[in-house]
């Protein structure tokens, strides 16, 4: 790998494409030793197994580096930017950071998919202008090809196992974005309340209620208050005034679905960390941080915000 990404513009995102441990450990080791010779704050956020191969391939290098378990920190994916990514970018503002994230692995199942291939797109606004370098590795060899042929959208910048650098020729991150801004449809036993702003107090006592018929225990109750609260509140206050919540069990997942007449059209909504002071905005992001998964469709006539919770 040489410094050419790096180099040319302030924010660099190249996708790696990996077929063995080995070509995985090289490339990723030579990138994060040109950090270190750069003297670049570093973080490295990728499954467990993967994180392994990286202490063990920098040695000693490996004690200046952060490292996070993809599979804890990025168990959803909507909260990677702000926690992950923006989380470590920020504790760095005058400097420049090099990130190792990689979001998707053949573990990912077919819900998680489309919200891990909006953010990967939405990297590329999030960070836009900022002095930094996110490598995201793919295995070539795991991974289904659609999943490779998002990778070359959503990254500008497209490095092979064995180094080779070239230029995306589809790099078109926002059509990734539109792509999987896909309909949800609740499911056939889903129960649902109907509400307005004097029916907030009864949808939270709802949502509970569900939580413990289909066998929801302990903190995970307070995680189920709490992101119902917001984004039913949302609804009030942006979603024309009312809202639909859902509710239903899938495989071993409790899942929320709220629907209302608003309209997201920030497509970094919930992944934007507040700026300090700022009052309000946190609502969706909280929801992203105690949910497992959050998928959200929006479109001309409301917007659906659907979050997973493991029972």
């Amino acid at each position: 790998m040489t410094s050419t990404v790096t180099t040319h513009e302030s924010f660099v995102h190249p996708a790696l494409f990996y077929r063995t441990e080995q070509e995985y450990t090289h490339q990723t080791v030579a990138f994060l030793r040109e950090g270190l010779t750069n003297g670049e704050p570093m973080a490295v956020a990728v499954p467990g197994p993967n994180l392994e191969l990286i202490r063990t391939g920098l040695g000693g290098d490996a004690e200046s580096i952060l490292f996070l378990d993809m599979t804890e920190a990025g168990r959803n994916p909507g909260r990677i930017i702000p926690k992950v990514l923006r989380g470590f970018a920020d504790a760095h503002p005058k400097e420049r950071v090099r990130i190792i994230g990689e979001p998707i692995w053949a573990g990912r199942s077919a819900i998680e998919y489309p919200a891990c291939a909006q953010h990967e797109a939405l990297i590329n606004a999030a960070f836009g202008g900022r002095a930094a370098t996110i490598l995201c590795p793919y295995d070539e060899v795991r991974l289904d090809p659609d999943v490779i042929a998002d990778a070359k959208a959503t990254h500008p910048i497209l490095i092979s196992g064995r180094g080779r650098e070239s230029v995306s020729d589809v790099y078109d991150w926002q059509a990734v974005v539109d792509r999987y801004n896909q309909a949800l449809a609740p499911a056939p036993d889903a129960v649902t309340f109907s509400y307005g702003g004097e029916d907030l107090p009864a949808a939270r006592q709802f949502a509970l209620a569900q939580a413990t018929r289909l066998g929801m225990t302990g903190e995970r109750l307070m995680d189920v208050e709490l992101a119902v609260a917001e984004l039913t509140t949302n609804s009030v206050v942006h979603g024309g005034g009312r809202g639909t919540l859902a509710v239903w069990a899938e495989q071993a997942q409790l899942v929320y679905e709220v629907r209302d007449a608003g309209r997201l059209t920030d497509p970094l909504a919930g992944r934007r960390p507040p700026e300090r002071g700022q009052l309000g905005g946190r609502g969706l992001m909280l929801v992203n941080y105690v949910a497992d998964l959050v998928r959200v469709h929006t479109g001309d006539d409301g917007t659906t915000v659907r979050f997973y919770l493991s029972l």
